[in-house]
């Protein structure tokens, strides 16, 4: 059910990759919350009107669309200039747009280096550096989606677990640098969702036993947790929040 606040009526967030999976859900989430969305997307043109068309029919005019290449970063001030042309005002930055696959030391490339740490870490940090007159005119804050790997490695991803550690970082440098006008936090989510290219069923049993709460996370703990940090942690910067049923307590 929406969790409607006068609070955020007609504050406008801006959700990175929110055509699908996690970003989808923030994006219902806040939207229900009464934010008016941003949703940025990259190649998944199709899920994006879906998803627009499903929230406008529930509140006219309220998802505006837009297509970018997060990995150039010269267009980086453009797509925030044409949020606040569109939408009048910028509250919100969600970074979660993201990259996931492995990179096996032996066989990783420089390529995947630079898809892997620009998606997860440079664009998070230039569209932050473009949106930040707008959030502190608006007294707004950035929510970064990082990942409990960010802390410890994932085996054969070293690149992602680098770039998710640099998200971290990046997270408590941006607080310093933003403050008092700007909160900036983060949600590191652990087994939320599987990998898209999948993961054989003893692996996901493995991890899924590895945490305290012995299930699966969802898509809305992550989302609601991305809400919490928005509406109501008015005192909270440079924190970074694990969403992972207890996994980072195994050893």
């Amino acid at each position: 059910m929406p969790n409607y606040t006068p609070a955020l009526e007609g504050q406008v967030a801006l959700i990175t990759g929110g055509a699908h999976r996690i970003g989808a859900e923030i994006a219902r989430t806040l939207h229900g919350a009464g934010m008016n969305i941003a949703l940025h997307f990259r190649h998944s043109k199709e899920a994006a009107e879906m998803l627009q068309a499903e929230l406008n029919g529930s509140r006219r005019d309220s998802v505006v669309l837009f297509q970018a290449d997060l990995l150039v970063t010269a267009r980086m001030p453009r797509l925030i200039d044409k949020v606040i042309h569109a939408l009048g005002r910028l509250d919100v930055l969600v970074n979660n747009a993201s990259s996931f696959y492995p990179t096996p030391i032996g066989s990783a490339t420089e390529a995947q280096w630079d898809e892997l740490l620009g998606s997860n870490l440079k664009a998070p940090f230039f569209l932050s550096q473009a949106a930040a007159p707008h959030l502190k005119a608006c007294r707004g804050c950035i929510v970064n989606i990082a990942d409990i790997h960010g802390e410890r490695p994932l085996m054969a991803h070293p690149i992602y677990s680098v770039a998710k550690a640099g998200k971290i970082m990046l997270t408590k440098a941006l607080a310093r640098e933003l403050g008092p006008e700007v909160r900036v936090n983060a949600v590191a989510p652990g087994a939320i969702l599987w990998p898209e290219r999948g993961l054989d069923e003893v692996t996901r049993q493995r991890i899924v036993a590895a945490t305290a709460l012995k299930r699966q996370g969802s898509p809305s703990d992550i989302a609601r947790t991305v809400l919490f940090l928005i509406r109501d942690a008015d005192y909270m910067t440079g924190q970074v929040l694990a969403v992972d049923g207890g996994r980072t307590l195994s050893h």
